[in-house]
């Protein structure tokens, strides 16, 4: 099964998805837990350029950068991993491009769904965390690490990012799965897990 954890800045997708492997794991199965941007070594190189700042992308370059990094994460980890049998956890896939340079950024949303569909490859389950955007801006405030170029953005930008996620949510509810993130990470964390029993039958 491949599953993918989205949502804003400070949603908790990142300890989401190591809980929900280490689950996986203790119910007897091969997990791999990956990233995007990155997840393959030159995706992980555009990462870089992508979230550092150093070059202001226009919004066409910066979403076909997306597309490159993610085309090469399917290639070279997420389609052998699922051939192997194994889970695939990701932490962000497509539908962060349509949220941050769709929604947000007002980029070509026909031309981002059809790059996602070019790739021939859909998660069978994605878990929305959703967050009100002051709480998330404040986790992200606690975690005392310096901002990458998007976690720089303001409140504004990620009101629109918000509403881009419900909005994919609500769309495709075969798919996608709106999870309330603002509790504990435990009570979340089973919510990830309801959510996922339901769906996959791990």
């Amino acid at each position: 099964m491949f599953i993918t954890l989205e949502g804003g800045e400070g949603a908790g997708k990142s300890t989401q998805a190591r809980l929900l492997a280490a689950r996986l794991r203790a119910a007897g199965h091969a997990v791999l837990t990956t990233r995007e941007p990155g997840g393959a070594p030159g995706a992980e190189r555009l990462r870089e350029l992508l979230l550092s700042g150093e070059i202001a992308w226009s919004l066409p370059a910066e979403t076909l950068l997306h597309f490159a990094a993610r085309a090469e994460h399917v290639a070279r980890s997420i389609r052998p991993a699922l051939a192997a049998g194994t889970w695939v956890v990701c932490d962000r896939f497509y539908d962060s491009t349509m949220a941050y340079q769709g929604h947000a950024q007002g980029g070509d949303r026909a031309q981002i769904a059809a790059l996602s569909a070019m790739l021939g490859i859909a998660p069978d389950l994605t878990i929305m965390l959703d967050l009100d955007v002051a709480t998330g801006l404040a986790r992200m405030a606690a975690r005392g690490s310096p901002a990458d170029r998007y976690e720089r953005l303001g409140a504004d930008f990620f009101a629109r990012v918000r509403a881009g996620f419900r909005a994919i949510a609500a769309a495709e509810p075969g798919r996608c799965v709106l999870l309330d993130a603002d509790a504990p990470v435990d009570i979340v964390a089973a919510r990830v897990w309801d959510a996922v029993r339901a769906r996959c039958a791990p």
